[in-house]
């Protein structure tokens, strides 16, 4: 698993304006320990960090096991924000729509994305997304 150390204090990578361990670390840091996501919105914004962390092992834990891909690879990516377009959540469902800016071999990619979500057993799981075309 690769995993780049962020401290505590550094801006989380969200771009939720909050400290890492305030935001999105709280989130990683407390998987083992059953702590988690309350939100669509949370969960969302903390895979997205364990993506430009590298954290496979969170990624993997908060996707629903019937679209989890098993084993991840992540592309040497450099992940460049993120907005968060709308977020809700309705009982046990949730929808996330984002657009998030990446780098790729040195070309800029927006990733424009509406993304569901399912709470079981208390906690939020990643269940899949539909790409939105352009704006």
């Amino acid at each position: 698993m690769k995993k780049n150390a962020l401290a505590a204090h550094a801006a989380c990578p969200c771009g939720s304006g909050q400290p890492y361990g305030d935001c999105c670390g709280r989130w990683h840091a407390g998987l083992a320990s059953g702590v988690h996501a309350p939100a669509p919105e949370a969960l969302m914004r903390s895979r997205y960090s364990a993506y430009g962390l590298g954290l496979i092992d969170y990624l993997l834990a908060t996707w629903h096991p019937s679209t989890s891909p098993g084993e991840l690879d992540l592309p040497p990516l450099k992940w460049l924000g993120l907005e968060v377009r709308h977020a809700q959540a309705t009982g046990d469902a949730g929808v996330v729509e984002f657009v998030a800016r990446y780098r790729d071999s040195g070309k800029g990619v927006r990733l424009h994305e509406i993304s569901r979500f399912v709470r079981e057993d208390g906690r939020w799981l990643y269940i899949d997304g539909e790409q939105v075309g352009p704006d």
